[in-house]
């Protein structure tokens, strides 16, 4: 059986905690695949979960980062705010926290 997904874990928390439930791999972009991890579409917040900081993977390496940077910057022109968080934050709940607190700040 496949393990769930640093994404999956957090939707499970954000769940868990009765707030607003996310979007998993939404395509945000009308003409290219770039998709977020989690995202809520009517808040235009997304959620990307980097993995491999430490172990040089996808994220860090320099091809990787460029093709990130490209799909930062359409999402920022699009009105996206994007949080990125790393498995261990999710771990410890810290990437939930920063979920809840963008969602307080959108509601004022």
């Amino acid at each position: 059986m496949k393990e769930p997904s640093k994404s999956d874990e957090l939707a499970a928390q954000v769940r868990m905690a009765g707030l607003p439930e996310g979007v998993r791999e939404f395509r945000f972009h009308p003409s290219r695949r770039w998709r977020f991890d989690l995202c809520w579409p009517a808040l235009h917040l997304a959620v990307e979960v980097d993995g491999g900081a430490f172990v040089e993977g996808r994220h860090t390496r320099g091809a990787g980062w460029l093709r990130d940077q490209e799909k930062l910057n359409e999402a920022a022109i699009a009105g996206w705010r994007v949080l990125h968080v790393t498995p261990r934050q999710v771990d410890g709940w810290e990437a939930f926290e920063l979920v809840e607190r963008a969602m307080k700040e959108d509601a004022i």
